[in-house]
């Protein structure tokens, strides 16, 4: 049998004892021998030493205390090996005082000794692993300690393995793009381009183009050709954000490049292969659209093979802490206010507050927070207006048993209060871009000021 690795030190055996040890342990280990402990500390001084085998037998030439042992073994495991006649009393006198490494503080029968050496050097590597990471953001920039996000993580995970399309939904700012990004560098196109498009930022009028190219002179200023961005993302990943948006000419030339696996460029003669894998998102209720007839029902079959449902910061209240110390250090470095911290009492604050803009939302406050304030911990006062005015009548939204709806109405409606009606520092305050915010304000039914 070849060597384990393990390297073993016999201590204090006399010269027949030590050819039994050396026997007994060569098969397995690599085997050293010091007849005293001076010897002993030389070898360890020219050798690693994995584990030491201290011979306590009457004939042994070192006769010492446990306490003794245990301070010259350091932090190196030991297996105390006696005769066959019993143990020794200096060692039964001190096990209550052992340190607390993978040490046997009882002498070792030489039978069991091989046993012994195995569980010790097992133990031993086990407290050599280092200890398993804090709640820290992964390389995707996602945070998953709550139950639901590990859930999240785990289908995307699944998911990336194959080229089956996935349907995002969630809110806004939940961060469906960073889970967009973490599917496509799980997945075999990791190599490939990543190409992020969100469908309600472009006009209706240039999307396809944008989408799908066009040939020069399909269109008054089309002076050159372009290819689409389904092009640009050949062999990678495509992300159509807010899917639920689109336009429903547009619509049915999407379930076109779904099916057939090609795209027509404006102006083109013909049609030109893809290899694209295609991921959606939206926040928007596509069954309801569906229903309304704003929303192609064969193309919702298409794109929600995988459906992921991402929870909003709220449904997620173990991820709130971690996302506040992640955030503190990734906005404070660049404004040397690294090492700073949040009050009790701001804590509190944030866990009653809603979050209707989820961790984008969140990430603003942080950051106002760090260049506003005045020391490395944030106080009451450095929140916004919205956090800071009302935190009982937040406690009260979160644990009052009222609707979501109602809820996210009068936090827009105090916001807008905060900022004079200024629907772009509203938008910031909330995390939203105004185009959502508008929608909001069309939903809740908020009369612009």
């Amino acid at each position: 049998m070849m060597p384990s690795g393990v390297t073993v030190l016999v201590v204090g055996a006399d010269e027949p004892k030590q050819r039994v040890l050396r026997k007994t342990l060569r098969t397995r280990h690599t085997v050293l021998t010091a007849s005293c402990w001076a010897q002993a500390e030389e070898l360890r001084a020219r050798s690693r030493v994995d584990v030491l085998v201290v011979d306590v037998s009457p004939t042994s030439r070192d006769t010492t205390s446990f306490d003794a042992l245990c301070t010259r073994a350091g932090q190196t495991p030991f297996v105390l090996v006696s005769s066959a006649h019993g143990h020794s009393e200096s060692t039964s006198s001190g096990e209550s005082n052992a340190p607390l490494l993978a040490l046997t503080t009882r002498s070792v029968p030489l039978r069991e000794l091989s046993r012994t050496l195995d569980e010790v050097i097992a133990d031993r590597r086990v407290s050599q692993e280092p200890l398993p990471p804090g709640p820290s953001m992964g390389d995707d920039g996602i945070l998953a300690e709550s139950g639901a996000m590990r859930t999240v993580m785990e289908l995307i995970n699944r998911a990336a393995l194959r080229d089956t399309p996935v349907l995002l939904i969630g809110e806004s700012g939940t961060g469906k793009e960073l889970l967009a990004r973490a599917l496509h560098r799980r997945s075999p196109r990791a190599n490939g381009p990543f190409v992020a498009v969100n469908c309600s930022a472009i006009p209706e009028t240039l999307l396809e183009s944008e989408l799908f190219g066009h040939r020069k002179g399909a269109f008054t200023d089309a002076r050159d050709d372009q290819r689409g961005l389904f092009q640009s993302a050949q062999r990678g990943t495509i992300f159509l954000d807010e899917i639920g948006d689109m336009a429903p000419a547009l619509q049915g030339k999407l379930l076109r490049v779904l099916q057939e696996k090609e795209v027509h460029p404006l102006g083109a003669p013909a049609p030109v292969p893809t290899d694209v894998r295609i991921v959606t998102a939206t926040h928007r209720d596509l069954g309801a659209l569906v229903a309304a007839g704003l929303f192609r029902e064969d193309l919702l079959y298409r794109i929600n093979v995988i459906e992921v449902r991402v929870p909003p910061l709220r449904e997620r209240p173990d991820d709130l802490e971690p996302l506040v110390r992640h955030l503190l250090d990734k906005h404070g470095a660049p404004i040397a206010a690294s090492g700073s911290c949040v009050s009790s009492e701001v804590m509190v604050i944030l866990r009653r507050h809603a979050w209707p803009g989820n961790v984008r939302e969140l990430e603003n406050v942080i950051e106002r927070a760090l260049v506003l304030g005045n020391g490395r911990t944030i106080t009451r006062d450095d929140l916004p207006d919205r956090l800071r005015i009302a935190p009982a009548a937040a406690a009260a939204n979160a644990t009052g048993g009222r609707r979501l709806a109602e809820v996210e109405r009068e936090h827009i409606v105090q916001t807008l209060h905060a900022v004079a009606g200024n629907k772009a520092a509203a938008a910031r305050m909330l995390g939203l871009d105004r185009k959502t915010l508008y929608r909001k304000l069309t939903l809740h039914r908020i009369a612009p000021r």
